[in-house]
């Protein structure tokens, strides 16, 4: 049961996020903001490309959906005629190996299926006007509490476009804007060397009250005060297996963790109890996957900051998951897509872009399983695409990959799915698959913030 609980939180932060994080903030000049209309991009991306051209400028994203495509129906692939341009496998990655990170290299010499088949790049992320225009605001605005542990005077838009630590990158990752209100069902699996697998099956909802439509007057500073420092509310469902359907789990995630940490709870359908979860942070383990599944590497990355330092680095260009239309597509069953050692990488789709670098490092007298993690972020979306996870010895342990795609009715950029893989084990996990099940609701019509509480969580339990 509690298993089930930590991959619903996985869902939690895929669906809409965490904010509680600490690090130096400082805002930016109004003339360096200004570049966000002028050589940068409103979500701080450079807007030119690069210079052989295989990334190409933005030139405001993907804004409309495709012809055919109705709400309520799976993503259909917006680009359904592009082809591979070339694929790099463990015996071609010399020529490719300075656009791959240490992680990908792993996996390509350790694994002969492994392969990464690169396409045209195509700059397709973008956000509703609103949010581009909060970002052009927080970067003149947006600072940290004094103890590093809370956001102040930014709203709605991620709050540090122009970020001057490594630690600003990861909060505009963590508050990146994915709906005000959302609805989802998914499935999670973790799948053994042989290819066998487990699946847990649910749905979630949520409200990113920090996301409010309400919430972005220019300089009114009092706007965050309206959210009673409590950020995201948030509601998941287990429905299989039988032995866990019934579970539900509330979180509220807090602005400032220093006045309230983040509050959490599980409901257990076989005792009928209500109990806190105080332990839904940091390294603490995902019973029942292996240890795969540190709470904090949901979402790719989530919650405090305080164990470990973030350095930001120079830029770099990578081949990252992009696009993963095929690899979300209803088309396609969870038997094809998870394989041995690895997913089917026939579904998916790598394509060339510039990312932010954020290495982290334990920090001494304190504790956690991994030692240092190297943070890459799509420069447009602002979503930790892939992390190498290092133990505290410095070996090279594990590899997170998300690759993105956009929700072009909305719109906003976020993972199609997560896949956590394990060098030394040879398992992997998959977070918030989506092929054979409903699709997300971004306007959940009957989605109200009364059932965010304990009560309402002990009163549905009782149903």
């Amino acid at each position: 049961m509690k298993m089930k609980a930590w991959v619903l939180v996985g869902a939690l932060a895929g669906l809409l996020g965490a904010i509680t994080v600490e690090g130096a903030a400082a805002k930016v000049a109004q003339s360096e903001a200004d570049r966000l209309d002028k050589d940068l991009t409103p979500m701080g991306a450079v807007r030119a490309g690069n210079a052989d051209g295989s990334i190409p400028p933005w030139t405001g994203g993907m804004t409309a959906p495709p012809a055919g495509y109705k709400p309520g129906m799976h993503y259909p692939n917006p680009f359904p005629d592009d082809k591979p341009l070339f694929t790099i496998t463990g015996q071609n990655l010399k020529q490719y190996e300075a656009r791959l990170t240490t992680g990908q290299i792993a996996l390509l010499k350790l694994y002969p299926t492994y392969k990464l088949p690169v396409y045209q790049s195509r700059r397709s992320c973008t956000l509703p006007q609103r949010v581009l225009d909060a970002n052009k605001r927080n970067a003149v605005t947006a600072t940290m509490t004094e103890d590093d542990n809370g956001l102040n005077d930014a709203l709605l838009g991620n709050p540090f476009p122009i970020p001057q630590s490594g630690v600003e990158a990861i909060w505009n990752h963590r508050l990146r804007y994915r709906g005000f209100k959302a609805r989802r069902w998914f499935t999670a699996a973790l799948v053994a060397r042989d290819g066998s697998y487990d699946l847990v099956r649910g749905h979630d909802e949520g409200i990113a009250h920090y996301n409010g439509p309400g919430l972005n007057k220019i300089g009114d500073v009092s706007d965050i005060k309206q959210l009673d420092n409590i950020a995201i509310s948030y509601l998941n469902f287990i429905t299989y297996p039988p032995r866990s359907a019934g579970t539900i789990v509330l979180v509220l995630d807090t602005i400032n963790a220093k006045e309230l940490p983040r509050q959490a709870w599980i409901y257990n359908p076989g005792t009928r109890r209500l109990l806190r979860a105080p332990d839904i942070a940091y390294d603490n383990p995902a019973p029942q996957t292996d240890g795969l599944a540190p709470a904090d590497t949901f979402d790719m990355y989530n919650g405090a900051t305080d164990r470990f330092s973030f350095t930001l680095q120079p830029k770099r260009e990578l081949y990252m998951g992009y696009n993963a239309y095929e690899l979300a597509s209803d088309k396609y069953k969870y038997k094809q897509i998870l394989t041995p050692n690895h997913i089917n990488q026939d579904f998916n789709r790598y394509e060339l872009h510039r990312a932010w670098v954020v290495e982290s490092k334990l920090k001494e007298g304190t504790r956690h399983i991994y030692g240092r993690r190297s943070f890459y972020l799509d420069e447009d979306s602002w979503n930790i695409v892939m992390i190498d996870a290092y133990d505290t010895h410095g070996a090279l342990w594990r590899m997170q990959e998300g690759p993105l795609l956009s929700a072009y009715e909305v719109p906003l950029c976020s993972s199609a799915v997560q896949i956590s893989y394990d060098l030394q084990s040879g398992k992997y996990l998959t977070f918030g698959m989506v092929n054979e099940e409903r699709p997300v609701d971004f306007e959940p019509k009957d989605l109200d913030s009364a059932v965010f509480s304990p009560d309402a969580v002990r009163r549905m339990g009782s149903q």
